[in-house]
């Protein structure tokens, strides 16, 4: 596994291994379509276009010297220091050096009402001391880096074009463009007060826009000004207010725009353990997620973009109905076939996939999850039509033919299925808040008599079969004796009562066996998998907030306070961290570790309650 001893120290230079950064070295900028990490020392590593799930015109993360990337950086020694420039998702970097000091603003900005490119990466460089010799590169991949690009110069700007993908490099006062059958660089010097520009126009299946200095200036200010703007409509109070409201701005990122779904991460196949192949593609949205997404957003005082995902969620469940799948396309869509990219892998950690064959898994707590957030959303005042009441009455009675079945889990196991217990708790929680919604008037009631006798069948199989006296704790999976930090969503979506003695005696159990300190690994056992993982930062959070809602404020308060610690250093969490050294593994910025954060620090601030 990556270690800690691959991170720089606060305000250090980050050194390459064979071209790679520490993954907790990515801070990620985005325009509500698109999403691109830049590294600490100004390398943009990662920037799908046009959208978050398309294919990569930067990948140097996933293959440092075929995936392309997009470089700018002193070239003598410097120390680092960066931040977001506050409100917003735009990166500011600080370089340091014995010559004099530089600042470097990013953003993917936002459309204005000029005629904008279709997505643009601006890269603004100031001199605020002295005089600092700059080097930049431009070195597109498109395709994964399977397309060879073209370059040539159009009115003087070197574009690069493949097939219908296009990216034109503008630049002002940062030296003279060179061109080479690969790559465009340049070299410049900074001085107190200069004011260089770099602006990459892409354009997909469009013309391309070359856009003026004056019309970038200006459309880096909007941005700056919108994202203000959005952060200050928030509700973000409580004593951990900063880490919510960067929380809320990564979620944010994630959203996509045009559909109003939410990815899961904004990246492909980073490793959960360095070398090893639990590499998976989650620029999908999940509805293993959808609960938590549409009670933060209507916590964070977001209506719009809970009204935008609930109908989202409909829209796209409505072409599978009345089965669900896993997950489906940010556009909606079903099918995500995964396959193998021509990529070594991030620090060789291969396969290097996109698509994810998790959509074809059985995976029941889908069915509560979907429920919930439908509940959740009818309890809001938020309007079920009649054909979304009628669907969400088939879902129910689908669940009560299904329950039954073993499944591949929360954690979409490739080993054989098992009657897992969140599973069947998820089954619970669908079938109870159909009922509640019949009784509500809110959905059909005919089969409310079925869907309640089948709620009690499903406890009874719980309660009978899915406990352990021994540990006094709910298991994984029936008739076994491991636990599983899924068990928490039991108490965290009201399968039981924070003050029920086996859900108490679940959280001591997952504390004990599965914690690390202020880490939680999600399970033991087998799951079909070669290698191991780190440990996952949402069971964190969610332990966090399952000691909040059993009245253990002080507790869950020190847990907090380490976890936000553990956060990189300008806010953001991966899927998973090493507990031996800090290092962040698998896909980022990891939605569910936001949201399981913005979860819990409602639940600490309102006392506990759900």
């Amino acid at each position: 596994m990556e270690t800690g001893s691959a991170q720089p120290a606060a305000g250090g230079y980050p050194e390459r291994r064979d071209g790679y950064v520490p993954l907790r070295e990515y801070a990620a900028i985005g325009d509500g379509r698109t999403v691109a990490l830049v590294a600490r020392d100004g390398a943009v590593d990662w920037l799908p276009v046009p959208d978050l799930d398309s294919a990569t015109v930067f990948a140097a993360v996933l293959d440092s010297r075929h995936g392309g990337s997009c470089t700018l950086q002193p070239t003598v020694p410097c120390a680092v220091d960066r931040r977001y420039l506050p409100g917003t998702n735009v990166l500011e970097t600080t370089f340091t050096t014995a010559r004099g000091t530089v600042r470097i603003t990013d953003a993917m900005t936002v459309p204005d009402t000029r005629l904008t490119p279709m997505r643009e990466l601006q890269r603004r460089v100031e001199g605020l001391s002295g005089s600092v010799p700059m080097r930049w590169s431009v070195t597109p991949r498109f395709g994964y880096g399977s397309r060879p690009p073209r370059i040539r110069t159009r009115r003087g700007v070197p574009v690069v074009s493949c097939g219908a993908d296009a990216v034109a490099v503008c630049t002002w006062q940062a030296g003279r463009p060179q061109c080479t059958e690969s790559a465009i660089s340049g070299r410049f010097g900074t001085r107190p007060g200069s004011r260089a520009l770099i602006a990459l126009s892409f354009a997909h299946e469009e013309p391309l826009v070359l856009p003026a200095r004056a019309e970038c200036e200006a459309r880096l200010d909007h941005t700056c000004a919108a994202w203000r703007r959005w952060l200050g409509e928030r509700a973000c109070g409580g004593p951990w207010q900063q880490a919510v409201q960067r929380s809320a701005l990564a979620l944010k990122l994630l959203v996509f725009a045009p559909s109003g779904a939410i990815a899961a991460a904004a990246t492909s196949s980073l490793p959960e353990q360095v070398g090893g192949i639990r590499n998976w593609d989650y620029r999908f949205s999940w509805i293993r997620d959808s609960a938590f997404t549409l009670d933060a957003f209507l916590r964070l005082g977001c209506p719009h973009e809970a009204h935008a995902y609930f109908w989202w969620l409909m829209h796209a469940t409505q072409l599978t109905h009345p089965r669900l799948r896993v997950l489906y396309r940010l556009d909606g869509g079903a099918r995500a076939p995964e396959r193998t990219l021509p990529l070594q892998g991030y620090r060789g950690s291969a396969p290097a996939r996109v698509g994810n064959a998790a959509a074809d898994q059985l995976q029941l707590d889908t069915y509560g999850e979907l429920l919930q957030t439908a509940w959740q959303y009818a309890q809001h005042g938020g309007p079920l039509d009649a054909d979304i009441a009628r669907r969400i009455a088939e879902t129910a009675d689908l669940v009560c033919r299904l329950w039954r079945e073993p499944d591949a889990g929360l954690w979409e196991v490739r080993s054989r299925p098992l009657h897992f217990t969140q599973s069947k708790m998820m089954c619970w929680v669908a079938l109870d808040r159909a009922s509640r919604l019949a009784e509500q008037r809110l959905v059909p009631a005919r089969h409310a008599d079925r869907w309640r006798q089948e709620r009690q069948a499903v406890r009874d199989f719980i309660e009978t079969r899915c406990f352990s006296a021994r540990k006094h704790s709910y298991i994984r999976a029936a008739d076994s004796e491991e636990v599983d930090a899924s068990l928490l969503l039991g108490l965290l979506h009201g399968y039981a009562p924070p003050d029920q003695p086996r859900m108490r005696g679940t959280v001591e159990a997952i504390r004990r066996e599965l914690g690390d300190g202020p880490f939680v690994h999600r399970y033991t056992g087998d799951d079909g998998l070669p290698g191991s993982e780190g440990a996952f930062l949402a069971c964190s959070f969610w332990l966090t907030e399952a000691l909040a809602r059993c009245g253990r404020h002080a507790e869950a308060a020190d847990l907090m306070d380490q976890l936000i610690t553990l956060a990189n250093d300008v806010g953001l969490y991966s899927e998973e961290i090493d507990p031996a050294g800090g290092a962040f593994l698998g896909n980022l910025p990891q939605a569910l570790s936001h949201l399981a954060l913005i979860s819990a620090a409602c639940a600490l601030t309102e006392g506990g309650r759900p």
